[in-house]
């Protein structure tokens, strides 16, 4: 699996609903029907400011993310995105 680029835009699935939970979050794919546990609070945050982020990297800026927890972010939304559960925004 590629990582997804830090620089790009992203945004979730318009199939995508969105729970969130004490523990983090349920993602439900009405389109393949998979559902993913978001188990981080940061990660759920992340996800939700995608819309209005010009980029990944503000999405996770506007959540708190600090620099040297990037790859940990980056990796987890690249599994989002295998899944189809975030898309990348067109231009």
């Amino acid at each position: 699996m590629n990582p997804v680029d830090l620089d790009t835009a992203w945004d979730v699935h318009p199939q995508v609903s969105i729970r969130p939970e004490p523990f983090g979050a349920l993602l439900y794919h009405f389109g393949t029907r998979k559902l993913s546990f978001l188990k981080d609070r940061m990660l759920l945050a992340v996800v939700q400011s995608l819309a209005v982020s010009p980029s990944l990297r503000e999405a996770c800026a506007a959540a708190g993310v600090g620099v040297a927890e990037l790859p940990r972010y980056q990796a987890a939304l690249g599994t989002l995105a295998h899944s189809s559960m975030v898309i990348e925004r067109a231009s």
